[in-house]
């Protein structure tokens, strides 16, 4: 970053971008109690970006990533915008997490004219209406929502109880869960809400027992997610407890992790089956003497090879616009036995979502 800094402004036709380095910006969690699954996915994309770098760059230029910690806060993040924005002078912004995070961002995002790509909520409120700014890797709330209502209501755990967090996150996947439902002629028999960054529950769990569920969707972010698990199971509850993808839920202490159910939105890290997932395997291995492998560093891979691909398509010269049209023109993009599309009237890459079970005190998906 220091380096690409030092070039001389007056060389970039655009902003972000001198004859060596393409500056990307990244706002996210990387203190808060989520800090987990933003540095994994900060890691995997990381991985794929230094493949790229140690052979080149893109067109003779580094990619060269700027990281801010908005701490799950959405004023945070609103100021790391516009620092990338006006301080920084980013070329495009990359994996914001959170949806009142990226909420937050949005107006200064649509005033600069500035894509984000890749950022890692699900909300409708990135998808509809449309916008031209934002180019969406990963599948909706709504999806991964019918994915777990409907292994619920399969098998026999139709009396579903909802704890939400209470902000635009919570509100969009409580309002996908209900359309689940919905679809399947039922209703959620209790909703609770929970504040965000909170490990107060005892008066959710304290109705959610009451209610007496037989499967329970927490669509929270991480910190209430352990206290409300513990606290239900010392009430005797044997509710199949279900939650999302940026649930974090492979950091919960190893007495919680027996038969959590996970959905996913990235394949299965560990199936080596998959061109995809030999590249990424292969990644980590090239650069560490132990690797590690989960979902949220594989959203990350992923995220940041399609980032590649449209800076590479962009030619040697890029422009926002045009980085905009090279994605618009991917209008089917092979990773490897995994595939996403964009277009000039839809942004959502990817609806995949599959749904894992967390097994054992090791912390082990199964699929």
């Amino acid at each position: 970053m220091v380096l690409a800094l030092k070039l001389p402004a007056a060389q970039a036709s655009e902003p972000g971008i001198s004859p060596r380095a393409i500056l990307i910006g990244q706002s996210a969690p990387f203190s808060s109690a989520s800090s987990g699954i933003a540095k994994r996915f900060r890691q995997g994309a990381h991985d794929a970006l230094n493949e790229v770098n140690a052979h080149g760059g893109v067109h003779g230029r580094q990619i060269v990533m700027i990281y801010r910690d908005d701490a799950y806060e959405p004023e945070k993040a609103r100021n790391n915008t516009e620092t990338f924005l006006k301080k920084d002078n980013v070329f495009t912004l990359f994996g914001y997490w959170g949806t009142a995070t990226t909420q937050a961002a949005l107006p200064l995002i649509a005033k600069a004219n500035t894509p984000l790509i890749a950022p890692t909520t699900g909300a409708q409120l990135l998808r509809k209406p449309f916008n031209k700014l934002i180019f969406n890797v990963r599948a909706s709330y709504h999806e991964e929502m019918e994915v777990l209502v409907k292994h619920l209501v399969r098998f026999g755990k139709d009396a579903i109880a909802i704890v939400y967090q209470n902000d635009s996150f919570g509100l969009d996947a409580l309002e996908g869960a209900r359309a689940a439902l919905q679809r399947l002629g039922l209703k959620p028999i209790i909703t609770v809400p929970v504040d965000r960054n909170s490990s107060d529950t005892d008066e959710a769990v304290r109705q959610l027992a009451l209610s007496k569920p037989k499967g329970v969707l927490i669509l929270t972010a991480y910190p209430p997610i352990p206290s409300l698990i513990r606290k239900l199971r010392e009430r005797g509850s044997s509710a199949q407890i279900m939650t999302h993808s940026n649930s974090n839920a492979q950091n919960l202490p190893p007495d919680l992790r027996h038969s959590i159910g996970v959905s996913q939105i990235v394949p299965y890290p560990w199936n080596a089956r998959i061109d995809l997932i030999r590249d990424y395997q292969s990644a980590i291995r090239s650069q560490k003497k132990q690797p590690t492998y989960d979902f949220a560093s594989l959203e990350g891979y992923i995220a940041a090879r399609v980032l590649i691909q449209a800076l590479d398509r962009s030619g040697p010269n890029p422009t926002r616009a045009g980085l905009i049209k090279s994605l618009e023109s991917m209008q089917e993009i092979d990773l490897g036995d995994y595939k996403l599309k964009f277009s000039d009237n839809n942004h959502n890459g990817s609806d995949f979502v599959q749904l894992t079970f967390l097994m054992g005190e090791k912390g082990a998906f199964i699929h």
